[in-house]
Parts: C-alpha cells; structure tokens; sequence
C-alpha cells in the first residue's frame, strides 16, 4: 500500500516532503488515517460504511490503492448517506422511544434495532458466542449449501472475497446506523449495490477462510461490532 515508481530515479526531496492527501483534516470526527494492512472494505466496515461511498466521498480513482497515512472522510458530507445513488437518512427515534426499550420483552430481542425487526439469518445451532475480542459476532452450524437469509431489509455494500479472515462475504447496510456482515459462504447469490429484503436468501452456506462449515455473522452499529444476540428474537 506504500508508494511505488516504476522509475529507478530518486525521488525529488519536494516530493518526499509532500504532504499525503487529506493530512489536513487528521484527528478531525468523521476522518480516518489509513494503517498498514488497511483495505477500503475493512475501513468501510469498521465505520459503518460502504467502500464504494468512501471512494465516492474521497474522490478515489482506484479504490484498491490506498496509502499509509493517507486520511480520508468515512462520515457522509451531508446529514443523510447515500448509497449507490439512493439516499438513507438517518431514522430519528420516537419520542417515547426509552420507554419501549424498557418496555420490550425479551422474546423479541432489543428495541434498539430502529425497526429493522432483525431474524436469524440461519437455521443452525449457536456453536460461538459474541466476544469483542475474539468473536465479532456469531458462529452458526449448518452444512455447505444451506441457505444463508439476509437479517433485514438492506443493500448490498459488499460482495467478495478480499477481506482476510471472511472467506466469501457479503455485506448489507440497513439504514443509516447498521450494517450486517455474513462470511465464510460457499456461494453468493446478490452483487454488489442490489437491494434486498429480509429473509431473502442472499448465499449459501460454506467454510471459505474456515476450519468447518459456518455462517459468520456481524452486527455492526456505526462501525462498532455489537453483540447480534441482543437483536435477535429469542429461539
């Protein structure tokens, strides 16, 4: 991810000195400097983002070349998102809304989920819990070609295979808050910027970049991984 020339020649100390794009606005909310072994979809999903937006709103021409120290905007320029040419806006809460989060019964999980009603996004058993350390999400069994559901109504940010760890993974952003992340599969069936519903069959189950078949899934709020047991109705 470091500079590269395809020409033998030294470089221009100018150039050495040349401050790297976007240096003025570090350390700013809504920026992120780019670390060694960063990748656009691996920033994306630790700040709630699509990396098509990213490349949008940093104006990349080649989003698969990025550079260490480069810092670029991961928050929307405007009050809402836009994703793939659809806006989001973000979904203000009720006015009553604490009282319902006290209020709800466990058997439906957490009021917190902005309406998205999220489901189970497969029929196997629990075999791994949520750890904010070793497990980002949940691990669920099944065998190779089980159908894997999306959670909630969302769009598709991410389809594919470059983000070590995953396997083949799909990415769906919900609203302006969430997005949810399903790896390890055998199959995708949705691409990139497609929209879908719930309980849509959007993969199949595998175990690419896995030890054993499994469906790998994440909850992500603005970035932050949360547990998905807390948003899930109770099995």
């Amino acid at each position: 991810m470091g500079r590269s020339s395809s020409s033998t020649q030294a470089t221009p100390a100018a150039e050495l000195a040349k401050p790297m794009p976007g240096s003025e606005n570090a350390g700013k909310p809504g920026y992120y400097t780019v670390q060694r072994g960063d990748t656009l979809t691996r920033i994306g999903l630790d700040n709630g983002q699509g990396a098509r937006d990213l490349a949008r709103w940093n104006n990349l021409t080649n989003p698969d070349v990025i550079e260490v120290g480069q810092v670029l905007r991961v928050a929307p320029p405007g009050g809402a998102v836009e994703t793939a040419g659809v806006v989001v806006r973000p979904i203000a809460p009720a006015a009553n809304s604490s009282a319902k989060t006290e209020s709800a019964p466990a058997s439906t999980g957490v009021a917190n989920d902005e309406g998205l009603g999220f489901i189970w996004p497969a029929n196997g058993s629990l075999i791994a819990g949520f750890d904010e350390v070793k497990n980002k999400g949940l691990d669920i069994s099944g065998k190779a070609g089980d159908p894997v559901s999306a959670a909630a109504d969302g769009q598709v940010v991410y389809a594919g295979s470059g983000l070590r760890g995953y396997g083949n993974l799909i990415i769906l952003k919900h609203n302006n808050t969430f997005l949810t992340a399903y790896a390890h599969n055998q199959t995708l069936l949705v691409k990139e910027d497609q929209k879908v519903r719930k309980g849509q069959k959007i993969a199949e189950m595998g175990k690419s970049d896995s030890d054993r078949v499994k469906l790998h899934f994440e909850v992500r709020r603005q970035g932050k991984p949360v547990d998905p047991a807390k948003l899930l109705p109770a099995r």
